[in-house]
């Protein structure tokens, strides 16, 4: 069973980035101690407002820190193991994790430019 997705930028002509879907992994500590940079991952689910007003938000910090960190997509309603296991209360909620270990936790909506600015000096 494939847990989730990892989000890499795909270019469209316009210049817009998207995040698309680019690799699946069968386990979340698979995920983690497979990546060579920090994983900012994004606990989420479909029924949350705040959530769908992230993916542009995510979209932008992909792409101003390509290359430096990895950002991921979980569904707290198909892995609720995941969102325990992590304490996720609050929807949204990103979790910064370096070398498969959470540093950080950001509650809420965040802008890009706060985001990018907060998770720089982090990475």
């Amino acid at each position: 069973m494939l847990l989730g997705t990892t989000i890499e930028n795909k270019q469209y002509k316009t210049g817009a980035y998207h995040m698309s879907t680019k690799k699946q992994f069968n386990s979340f500590e698979e995920m983690l101690s497979g990546s060579d940079v920090p994983v900012l991952v994004d606990f989420y689910a479909d029924w949350c407002g705040p959530c769908h007003m992230m993916s542009p938000i995510l979209d932008q910090v992909n792409a101003q820190l390509q290359g430096r960190i990895r950002v991921v997509k979980i569904d707290t309603e198909k892995y609720p193991q995941l969102a325990s296991q992590y304490e996720i209360y609050a929807l949204p909620t990103l979790v910064l994790f370096k070398q498969g270990q959470p540093v950080e936790r950001i509650e809420g909506v965040v802008q890009a430019p706060q985001l990018v600015q907060h998770l720089t000096t982090l990475i």
